[in-house]
């Protein structure tokens, strides 16, 4: 499989996440956001503003994370994030599944969950985060639906905070059968290098979070391959 330079960086949301994260270090990856052409950077949603301010106009969109790692919160407060994320200038929202009520069984609760963020988000898209490695493939394929039902725009694989966060080339061909050929999935997770990169692809992902460091390794990948 082959793919563009160009495309890569439009696929890729470049993640900033770490909770000791500063104001600083978000204007910084903001600038290198706009230098290196990425698509995307994924964000708490604490520093959306500052990345704003630092975009300015510039081409780079800004994902927020919401309910972010563990979303073990309550559905008015990942609400309350989504708007706030929204009106301070956030162009796409990526929150985490209620786990649990999806693994208790309430479905109907965690589809809700995501429902109430999708409003909240007034047309911008919402990913919403399964974390692949708590779940069975039974329960893969119901979360992935439940994601189209609730009218979220891609099902994503990991926070990259859990235990094993690593993107699975199965998983990501199992959400893609279950979704369809339309539908965003954005594998996340130890995307560190070219290899990895088009192997997702490759699976069925149409976006793919990684870090600073992650992203430019795949972009050296490609220039060696192509060179």
């Amino acid at each position: 499989m082959d793919i563009s330079y160009d495309d890569m960086l439009k696929m890729m949301d470049v993640a900033l996440l770490e909770p000791t994260t500063t104001f600083s270090q978000i204007t910084g990856l903001a600038q290198l956001a706009i230098a290196e052409r990425f698509g995307q950077i994924c964000i708490h949603s604490l520093h959306v503003r500052t990345a704003v301010a630092a975009l300015g106009s510039s081409d780079p969109k800004i994902v927020a994370c919401v309910g972010f790692p563990m979303g073990v919160v309550t559905t008015e407060l990942k609400v309350a994030e989504t708007e706030q994320s929204m009106t301070d200038g956030a162009h796409e929202i990526d929150m985490v599944l209620s786990h649990t009520s999806f693994l208790d069984g309430d479905y109907q609760r965690a589809e809700d969950d995501i429902r109430a963020v999708v409003r909240a988000a007034s047309g911008a898209p919402v990913k919403v985060i399964i974390e692949t490695c708590f779940l069975s493939s039974r329960q893969k394929i119901d979360a992935s639906r439940m994601v189209q039902n609730a009218g979220g725009a891609f099902v994503k694989t990991s926070t990259g905070f859990s235990p094993e966060p690593a993107a699975m080339y199965e998983d990501i061909k199992l959400i893609r059968a279950t979704v369809g050929p339309e539908f965003g999935v954005k594998a996340s997770g130890r995307i560190r290098n070219y290899h990895r990169f088009i192997h997702m692809v490759e699976a069925g992902a149409n976006r793919i979070g990684l870090s600073l460091s992650g992203a430019r390794e795949v972009l050296r990948g490609w220039k060696e391959l192509h060179s």
